[in-house]
């Protein structure tokens, strides 16, 4: 009886594998539909990226673990950071997500800019876009004593 019991549930089984992995192919395709002109995610150090870009670097943080520029180009400005780790990405990505604004990210590098600048950088970097959440008291001033965000959002809004 066992075994029967076993060969029953198998067609079963097999059927709700193969409606998973239909599903989980329909949802890859419909991803590639929105944005079929992104390119494979680019890699590099900052300046590989900005060049990548088309952006000349003005650089504003060169620390170890963060490397920061304001960029400017046809698309509009933004900042460029990269990070040593992937850890230390996400904790910025984290903190600045409170601010609001639109991020493509990559491994160790994330562009911060308006949504239209982000999604045609896109184009040249490839990327993911994440949309911070806004907080109606905030100005958009990168000088209002957010503690030490100043920096990190130079050239954001």
């Amino acid at each position: 009886m066992r075994t029967e019991r076993a060969r029953s549930t198998t067609p079963i089984a097999l059927a709700a594998l193969a409606l998973t992995a239909v599903t989980a192919l329909t949802a890859c395709g419909a991803d590639d539909e929105k944005a079929p002109d992104a390119p494979k995610t680019a890699t590099g150090t900052l300046e590989q990226l900005a060049e990548q870009a088309e952006c000349d670097p003005n650089i504003q943080t060169d620390a170890k673990e963060l490397r920061q520029a304001n960029c400017a180009t046809k698309d509009g400005k933004y900042v460029l950071a990269t990070f040593t780790t992937d850890r230390g990405q996400r904790e910025w990505i984290n903190e600045a997500n409170d601010y609001g604004g639109s991020y493509l990210v990559g491994r160790k590098w994330v562009v911060v800019g308006e949504e239209k600048v982000v999604t045609a950088l896109r184009g040249r970097l490839g990327g993911t876009v994440e949309t911070g959440s806004s907080h109606g008291g905030h100005s958009g001033s990168s000088a209002d004593g957010g503690g030490g965000h100043e920096q990190e959002h130079s050239g954001h809004h």
